[in-house]
């Protein structure tokens, strides 16, 4: 495949887009109860294994299985448990982009310890270039920072955001405790896929 003919779609936010204020008490309280053991055994085995996240730990409810194409992806064993806390704040959150017909290929949470880091990157592979990258912060601190191409930006708990996985990002985790967010993709299923995917 000529990696030269891979745009991202063109509706996705080229730095980051606020999306409002949603409902986090329910799905927050049920997080922050998850008990260590559970942290460390979804972490290890997660599918999302990028150099880039450093020591970030995920539990990862829903994931592509193929990274070539967004439109493929699988419900993890957590996400039936989960789904009933997640979904009220997933679709408050996508309110404002007005799809009637949509899809979360993947859905996580991930939590970073005081002093972590996220290197600077850009999501690589090509199913991450369709879909809008948001983040629901459920638990963080004022000396968090996202970068977005070497802009810092401080996302607060409860405002969901998207963010541009195709610029340069990185985060730091200069407070002294842990950042949990709740990050997803959405697309518009009615959106008709690119030329490059087929």
């Amino acid at each position: 495949m000529n990696t030269l003919a891979i745009q991202p779609n063109p509706r996705k936010t080229t730095s980051v887009r606020q999306l409002g204020q949603v409902d986090i008490a329910h799905l927050r309280e049920a997080v922050l109860a998850i008990p260590e053991p559970l942290w460390d055994a979804e972490n290890a085995d997660k599918p999302n294994r990028f150099e880039a996240l450093d020591r970030t730990r995920h539990i990862v409810f829903r994931f592509v299985s193929n990274f070539q194409d967004w439109r493929q992806s699988y419900d993890r064993p957590l996400w039936a448990q989960w789904r009933e806390l997640l979904e009220p704040v997933l679709a408050q959150a996508v309110r404002p982009y007005g799809y009637t017909n949509a899809a979360y290929p993947r859905v996580m949470l991930a939590r970073m310890a005081p002093g972590g880091v996220i290197k600077p990157h850009r999501d690589a592979n090509p199913a991450a270039k369709w879909p809008h990258k948001i983040h629901v912060p459920l638990l963080t601190n004022d000396k968090v920072t996202f970068f977005v191409d070497g802009v810092g930006h401080h996302f607060v708990e409860g405002q969901a955001v998207e963010v541009s996985n195709m610029a340069v990002h990185a985060v730091e985790n200069n407070g002294d405790i842990d950042r949990i967010h709740l990050i997803f993709e959405y697309y518009d299923l009615d959106q008709p896929a690119p030329d490059w995917v087929r």
